[in-house]
């Protein structure tokens, strides 16, 4: 199970270094964030090595896509990381299993086994804490960037039915992360 952290350092360097500056959600604490809240799943869900091994690299590689641009960035991202895991010796049944991590993360998000589900539950862990009005700003402010939405009003709407929508998948996200979305919906909906 080598070749993790000299994954970690490249991608890490590429993402510090090259990302786009407006990229004021989808930046290195966006992955730091995942990363980190696949760490409480591994220490939680008691999983194998070789699981523990493919979360933590599809969490850092997950939104590598954006160093290209946000249009299709799974589909791009899962392809960089595929180049990169290649040249740095690693097995193709490992570098598939990754690319199906990114490719779950894509909305609406479907994962087809476990780890999926945890890694989609760790992109949008915000979506349940308390800190998802921070967050949801600098979310807001890449959108607006991007001209996705120019409004306060369109971000609210974009907001309230992205929570609508959204499902948690993890049993400890449907317990633990599903009450505070709710708080916030209806925050948003009083508002």
């Amino acid at each position: 199970m080598q070749g993790y952290l000299k994954l970690r350092k490249q991608v890490l360097a590429k993402l510090r270094g090259d990302l786009p500056q407006y990229l004021a959600y989808h930046g290195m604490n966006h992955t730091l964030d995942v990363l980190n809240v696949c760490e409480q799943y591994i220490r939680r869900e008691r999983l194998s090595k070789r699981d523990r091994y493919l979360l933590r690299m599809g969490a850092i590689v997950h939104d590598m896509g954006f160093l290209i641009g946000p249009a299709n960035h799974e589909v791009v991202g899962a392809e960089m990381a595929g180049v990169l895991m290649k040249e740095l010796g690693m097995k193709q049944d490992v570098i598939n299993d990754v690319k199906g991590l990114v490719m779950a993360t894509k909305i609406p998000q479907t994962p087809l086994n476990d780890l999926q589900k945890i890694i989609c539950d760790a992109d949008l862990d915000y979506l349940g804490r308390d800190d998802y009005p921070v967050i949801s700003v600098k979310l807001f402010a890449e959108l607006k960037h991007m001209n996705i939405i120019t409004t306060e009003q369109q971000w609210k709407d974009l907001q309230i039915n992205f929570l609508k929508a959204h499902r948690f998948q993890t049993a400890f996200a449907k317990k633990n992360r599903e009450p505070k979305k709710q708080y916030w919906l209806k925050k948003l909906l009083d508002s």
